[in-house]
């Protein structure tokens, strides 16, 4: 069983390289993100949201659902590290 965990975990790790390959240098100004997306949220934000602060506007606006499903799997490890961690009497 220690084997197929090791094998199982070499597989994912040569995975997980195996997919930054591809990926754009750090910091890259030709990258998709920096020359695609950014400057589109920086123009439109004002327009489409009316919120004047681009980084409040981008997590409450175009991205909500991904930071109401963040904020959900924080809350939900609060919670389990408090019913693991309480004291019965």
């Amino acid at each position: 069983m220690k084997f197929f965990a090791f094998i199982v975990v070499l597989f994912t790790g040569a995975l997980l390289i195996y997919g930054t390959v591809d990926m754009p240098d750090w910091g890259d100004p030709g990258s998709a993100p920096n020359s695609h997306v950014s400057p589109r949220y920086i123009e439109k934000t004002l327009e489409e949201t009316a919120t004047p602060n681009a980084v409040t506007s981008v997590l409450a606006d175009y991205r909500g659902y991904d930071t109401l499903g963040e904020t959900t799997v924080i809350f939900t490890a609060g919670v389990v590290c408090i019913m693991l961690l309480r004291r019965f009497r």
